[in-house]
């Protein structure tokens, strides 16, 4: 009997790999360089442990971008752990990060862990269109972080994503803006991202963000309107021009109605 054939991974990339791409921050450099704090929490496991938060009990493994992406390949690990590897190395403490979609606040707990330190120049702007979005992620992020200060890096605002620029302080260069695209898990289906403002939120995202930076674009194709939102980011991704931006797309192949990650760094 023939083993069954391995799970196949879609890759494109422009002008560069991207491994070394995302090398090219420093690993350490001292005194820029300390040990990474873990944030107190309250909330329940099942909330922590999609926010890959760590708990007084047991703290939560950093994942790395090699283990992240075998895991993938292997179906091992979700498009939502690659993303947030992939994060990992290119933020830094104290930077400005914008949460284009925060739904229920996992992605925004995950942006606070990698900017927050004692400086407090960190900085999470998080927005959503639906109200209860913004409230589910005010409520989680009281239920996970004990520090009242570091809550207070995070500045929530109930506007669509392409509104970002009014947001976002013009001289805050922006290392990191993600979105997750689609609807928000638990609430109204019949609300979802589309098309036109997604489009519109990428070029404001791409104008905001600083040289080094990411754009991470987590596309829901399984439900209607999916696949067209995914075809917007696809063609905005590949008319950034390549002396200036690499882009690249994560995609199984034989689940097709799998996420997909779409990932844009400005050189």
């Amino acid at each position: 009997m023939m083993p069954p054939p391995p799970l196949r991974l879609h890759l494109l990339f422009r002008s560069e790999t991207l491994i070394p791409l995302l090398r090219q921050r420093p690993s350490c450099d001292a005194p820029h360089c300390r040990t990474r704090r873990y944030i107190s929490v309250r909330a329940s496991a099942a909330q922590l442990a999609a926010a890959d938060v760590s708990t007084a009990q047991q703290p939560a493994l950093e994942l790395g971008l090699e283990a992240a992406a075998a895991g993938f390949v292997t179906g091992k690990r979700k498009a939502t752990e690659v993303a947030h590897a992939f994060w990992r190395n290119i933020v830094q403490k104290g930077d400005t990060v914008v949460d284009a979609t925060c739904g229920n606040g996992n992605d925004t707990l995950a942006l606070l862990k990698m900017v927050a330190d004692e400086t407090g120049r960190g900085r999470v702007y998080g927005m959503d269109i639906q109200d209860s979005a913004i409230e589910n992620t005010s409520s989680f992020l009281k239920m996970a972080v004990d520090d009242e200060h570091q809550r207070g890096l995070v500045k929530l605002f109930p506007i669509c994503h392409s509104r970002m620029e009014e947001i976002v302080p013009k001289d805050a260069p922006v290392r990191l803006v993600a979105f997750n695209l689609g609807y928000l898990p638990g609430g109204d289906k019949t609300v979802i991202t589309v098309p036109r403002t997604t489009e519109l939120a990428l070029r404001a995202a791409s104008r905001i963000l600083s040289s080094g930076g990411l754009i991470s674009v987590l596309v829901y194709i399984g439900h209607p309107g999916g696949r067209d939102e995914l075809d917007v980011v696809e063609s905005f991704s590949s008319s950034l021009p390549v002396d200036t931006w690499v882009t690249c797309k994560l995609q199984m192949l034989n689940r097709p109605v799998s996420p997909v990650l779409v990932l844009l760094n400005k050189k």
